[in-house]
């Protein structure tokens, strides 16, 4: 297993992270007995890295790693977990306010059987707490020793740079993480979301790498999961992100190219955002061992230069003129000099 440091922090994380989102997941997911053999079988292939929300199975997620947490060696873990989105019935439990951020860590805390986070995301951007109230709330539970590091979840990219900005107005610790869906299918991020979060020094966890099964093609010629399948339970929620004519025809260019390339899809679509420098890790998930262990396969393999440059070609969006015209720009400056390259995202 291959690792990289963490945006600019000097924490080390394998480059595929385990997603638990199944694990306690009726219907669609696995249950504890295998999502612990799941576990052990990532740390055995040499991840450092799980990542959990307080609202995964209603909870259930991370009860089930807190359980297999006496057996396991924490300090050689990263234990990432999030807070923001609704936690429970009452109107006071969702958001990204001091209230709800404090109750939710000391929540997971418990449910997790452990001392401290490693990794503490706002899940979701709340558009009515304060950025100070947020950010206050997350500093004071780094002093308390309750988290280690904190992160965003699917912040935009002028978000990020307040976030940064009011942690350095007020000494407050700076976020380390963004976790966002970035893969072949969605790559609108690359416009100025990424490149706000590299100046922030943010690093990158990516989900949904397969595009809900779609990148797989185990779903060609289907419009959508046969009804009753696995797959079709989680359409009611994240279907809209994949099954749409960009996703088709994305997950028809992989396929060309795992033909001509003899790469499985699967591998391709992890595979592929670990070309990207700003990448720290992409998460993945599973429902048993054996689609877990076909799923680590580029752990410590990189796709051949030509392959990912095709797959980045024939996928990349629209240029619209302020995309064009910043690469344009930067060419201007890195062309001037002859060290100073400017990466374009």
């Amino acid at each position: 297993m291959k690792h990289r440091y963490l945006g600019s922090s000097g924490l080390l994380m394998s480059r595929i992270t385990l997603g638990t989102m199944t694990f306690g997941a009726p219907d669609w997911g696995c249950d504890e007995k295998e999502s612990h053999a799941i576990i052990k079988k990532y740390i055995e292939a040499g991840g450092n890295t799980l990542d959990i929300a307080d609202i995964y199975a209603g909870g259930r997620s991370e009860e089930i790693v807190g359980n297999l947490m006496p057996d396991l060696n924490r300090d050689g873990l990263i234990i990432a977990s999030k807070c923001s989105l609704p936690s429970g019935p009452a109107m006071t439990q969702f958001g990204a306010n001091r209230k709800q951020i404090i109750s939710s860590c000391e929540k997971s805390l418990k449910r997790l059987k452990t001392d401290y986070i490693d990794l503490y995301h706002v899940h979701v951007p709340d558009p009515i707490t304060p950025y100070e109230e947020t950010l206050r709330a997350l500093d004071d539970l780094v002093r308390q020793g309750k988290v280690r590091y904190t992160g965003s979840s699917m912040f935009f990219g002028w978000q990020l740079t307040k976030a940064q900005g009011v942690s350095a107005k007020y000494n407050l610790e700076k976020m380390v993480a963004g976790q966002y869906i970035y893969s072949l299918i969605h790559r609108e991020l690359e416009r100025e979301t990424m490149p706000a979060a590299v100046d922030a020094g943010i690093g990158i966890t990516c989900f949904s790498p397969l595009g809900g099964g779609l990148l797989t093609g185990k779903y060609q010629g289907q419009e959508k999961p046969e009804p009753g399948s696995r797959a079709s339970f989680r359409t009611g929620v994240d279907g809209p992100r994949f099954w749409h004519p960009r996703g088709y025809k994305t997950a028809e260019i992989v396929a060309d190219v795992s033909e001509k390339s003899g790469i499985p899809m699967a591998k391709l679509a992890i595979a592929w955002p670990l070309g990207r420098k700003f990448v720290t890790s992409v998460i993945i998930g599973a429902r048993n061992v054996d689609q877990f262990e076909k799923n680590m396969e580029p752990a410590d393999w990189d796709l051949p230069k030509e392959v990912w440059d095709e797959l980045e070609e024939r996928t990349r969006p629209e240029e619209e003129y302020m995309t064009w015209y910043g690469k344009f720009n930067n060419a201007r400056f890195s062309e001037a000099s002859e060290f100073e390259k400017i990466q374009n995202l």
